[in-house]
């Protein structure tokens, strides 16, 4: 008799680069953006904020995909205490950058895995110590790269790897904004069959 066939597996996020992160793991997915309000709560710290918007995304595909196990996840980098999402603008990339600079900033990436038998969640700190950085490298950087859409203002998969010190994880996916140690652990335990 034939193996059952694993519930569909779906990633709630759009995003490109966590969409090659779980290709790596060689399992078939479909991607739907999640529905959920990205905005801190009030005095919300960094890490908390990275795994409620996790499973927040999770929970929002999965009840609309009952039968699949769905992963979420989330990217905040903390600076000092303080949450830095995505820039969406160069102003504010810059303004990132800046105050990053000659800075230890720890990146917290979140997952949750949501499904019909249960769900589960990780999450994966890197610290991230930036070199420091004159406005004319920021400004030659962001104009080459445009990290628009990264959490922090820095490709750390390109260019923006330039900008560091030093790096220190037990995840390094973690950085691209999924950790696959974590994910791919999460994802035996609901049933999938990975190497």
């Amino acid at each position: 008799m034939p193996p059952a066939a694993a519930p569909p597996l779906i990633l709630g996020s759009t995003s490109r680069y966590r969409a090659e992160l779980l290709g790596r793991l060689g399992l078939p997915f479909t991607q739907v953006a999640p529905e959920v309000d990205e905005t801190p709560q009030p005095g919300e710290a960094p890490k908390p904020l990275a795994e409620r918007l996790a499973l927040a995304k999770a929970q929002a595909v999965g009840a609309q995909h009952p039968a699949a196990w769905v992963l979420g996840s989330d990217q905040v980098a903390n600076l000092n205490g303080q949450p830095l999402g995505k820039p969406h603008t160069h102003a504010r990339a810059v303004a990132q950058l800046l105050a990053m600079q000659g800075q230890t900033v720890v990146f917290h990436t979140a997952v949750a895995l949501v499904g019909p038998a249960g769900q589960w969640q990780a999450c994966a700190d890197v610290a991230v110590r930036f070199r420091p950085l004159t406005r004319q490298t920021i400004e030659r950087y962001l104009h080459t790269e445009q990290p628009y859409d990264c959490a922090g203002s820095a490709k750390t998969e390109g260019l923006g790897i330039a900008l560091l010190e030093a790096m220190d994880s037990d995840d390094p996916t973690a950085i691209v904004g999924l950790p696959l140690i974590r994910t791919a652990a999460m994802l035996r335990q609901a049933g999938y069959t990975l190497p």
